[in-house]
């Protein structure tokens, strides 16, 4: 989930021409203003440009930038301890992450004192790898290449393989933060991309259609597979493991059950961090989180602009902007957002993730989901309209007129309720039940789950379910006490 609030905060930052004691050119500036212009219009169903330029790469930066800067700020240079000494198990009595409410928690994250300690940077590899030997759409070209990371230990250590959440990337916040703290612990390190990220599904979907859990499996360790046969040549691995978050967290599930047939991997441990427990239910939950903004999709550029010009207020007569921790929690209190809209925030995050996908997977297909079949995109075509039309279109639409037509294609015999059904931990409950080189971390609140659904973890796991009381949606990934059991859940 992306920190959506301390998205709003940097654009401010910015276009007021100072941030954090630097001035910013008159450039950059005129860069995110044109940016929030291409925001507005792509719900507005103006022309916007690339989906994919425009709105995920711009749009995803104002959303996440600040909380970067601010997650710097914090990292100490202090010599800390490394490898098993390293994030020593809590001893506190009591799980203190600051917000018990569900919808802050998932905008807001960890504040700064109560992350764990992280290393201000480890060598981190970004590198290109094909996957497969085939023609992408022209318009998609500069995705042919799949798109990781890794960093590496100097001598034998175990590899742990991080998969991201819904739509993000390898190198996003929370993979990067969970790089940072598995390196620290002495482990090597492999980030990939969600498969329902744009660069996946061009690079390494098979179909091009993701989102079914098995086959997005197969494509992920098909991924795997061959960074691994990069990277042996370079390293000693004494163990393999797998960990991912949100729908990450439902993908490592099946890589693992995968693995026990594949053998390639035997991973040793896999933790799944806040997964959905049926894919569907959770899509659909983030689906109507979009019928709290005041009119509903349509009205996006208002409630957005309202909420800028709001937050505007709390720096307009400060001549310097320092992007701490006060400053957040300041612009927070000013604008104190009800629970109505920080779900309409998530609910926009996400849509902006399915918008990218369900794209992305029609130009690859030539399916005519979004785009008619007779239109041909080129890399310099604008999708004009068809932007707008993308972020009309939920997860459940896309289920419900895309995905579950092309797999009834495939097997006639499908029904809905059934293909459902594949897409949920339940159909592997079995497995789950007995695997115990599996755990789970989850919160009690996480705001993807339906009622009664957070259950489904002690009853299948038992203690391996790691169920803390508050945190949202991954909003206490990065709280000490969550890096802490993390890190030793695979040292176990």
């Amino acid at each position: 989930m992306r920190r959506l609030f301390s998205g709003w905060l940097i654009s401010f930052a910015v276009q007021a021409g100072v941030v954090n004691g630097w001035m910013v050119s008159s450039a950059a500036t005129q860069q995110l203003d044109d940016t929030l212009k291409n925001v507005n219009k792509a719900f507005s169903g103006s022309e916007a440009g690339w989906i994919m330029t425009s709105v995920k790469n711009s749009f995803y930066t104002y959303l996440v930038l600040l909380v970067t800067a601010i997650a710097l700020v914090g990292c100490s240079t202090t010599p800390k301890p490394k490898g098993e000494a390293a994030f020593p198990p809590s001893n506190a009595t009591s799980y203190d992450y600051p917000f018990d409410n569900s919808y802050l928690a998932t905008v807001l994250g960890t504040p700064e004192k109560y992350r764990a300690e992280l290393p201000k940077e480890i060598p981190l590899k970004k590198r290109k790898i094909k996957i497969f030997d085939r023609d992408v759409p022209e318009a998609l070209w500069s995705d042919a290449e799949l798109r990781y990371s890794y960093a590496l230990q100097k001598k034998a250590a175990p590899l742990i393989f991080l998969i991201a959440g819904t739509g993000a990337s390898y190198d996003g916040g929370k993979n990067t933060n969970m790089g940072k703290a598995f390196y620290e612990a002495g482990f090597h390190v492999v980030s990939i991309s969600s498969p329902t990220h744009m660069n996946f599904i061009v690079s390494s979907s098979k179909s091009g259609v993701p989102g079914h859990v098995f086959e997005d499996a197969e494509d992920i360790y098909r991924v795997m597979e061959k960074i691994w046969g990069k990277l042996k040549k370079k390293i000693e691995v004494t163990d393999f493991y797998v960990t991912g978050y949100s729908l990450g967290g439902l993908n490592a599930a099946f890589v693992t059950y995968l693995d026990e047939k594949r053998q390639v991997f035997n991973f040793r441990k896999a933790l799944l961090i806040n997964p959905p427990v049926r894919l569907y239910s959770s899509i659909s939950l983030l689906d109507r989180m979009l019928e709290n903004i005041p009119g509903g999709v349509d009205n996006f550029p208002l409630f957005y602009n309202k909420l800028v010009e709001e937050i505007g207020r709390v720096y307009k007569r400060v001549d310097q902007l320092n992007l701490s921790e006060d400053f957040v929690y300041q612009a927070f209190n000013a604008v104190d957002p009800g629970n109505e809209e920080l779900a309409a925030l998530i609910g926009v995050s996400f849509r902006i993730s399915s918008a990218n996908m369900a794209f992305t997977s029609d130009l690859m297909t030539d399916a005519g989901y979004i785009k008619p079949k007779n239109v041909s995109f080129t890399k310099n075509t604008s999708p004009g309209e068809y932007d707008a039309v993308a972020h009309r279109l939920g997860f459940t639409d896309f289920f419900h007129v895309y995905f579950y037509p092309y797999h009834k294609e495939l097997n006639p015999e499908l029904t809905r309720a059934e293909l459902i059904g594949q897409m949920s931990l339940g159909n592997i409950e079995d497995y789950l039940r007995s695997a115990e080189k599996i755990e789970v971390m989850h919160n009690q609140n996480d705001l993807i789950l339906e009622p009664g659904d957070i259950d489904f973890f002690p009853r299948v796991f038992g203690d391996r379910a790691k169920i803390y009381l508050k945190g949202g949606h991954c909003g206490n990934m990065d709280y000490r006490d969550n890096v802490a059991h993390m890190v030793n859940v695979f040292r176990q």
